[in-house]
């Protein structure tokens, strides 16, 4: 998945996707770990994902703090 994706889902959506990968991700390390994993590529994939997912949220978090605050003129003509 591609960031330019996940800019068009919504956080819940992405949140729901970010658990959906880190479950996938602990499947992967105990399959791992069992030897029986059959694609060991994904497994960096999967982080990749999650780092993507997380960079995403993070993006918008940090414009929500970004957004300056009425000035006090606005308030009062509110």
């Amino acid at each position: 998945m591609d960031a330019a994706q996940l800019r068009t889902m919504d956080n819940a959506a992405l949140k729901k996707q970010l658990d959906d990968l880190y479950q996938e991700m602990f499947n992967l390390r105990f399959q791992r770990a069992a030897g029986q994993l059959s694609n060991p590529n994904r497994l960096g994939q999967v982080r990749r994902d999650i780092a993507r997912i997380k960079t995403v949220l993070r993006e918008r978090e940090r414009a929500e703090v970004a957004k300056p605050a009425p000035s006090s003129e606005e308030a009062k003509a509110q």
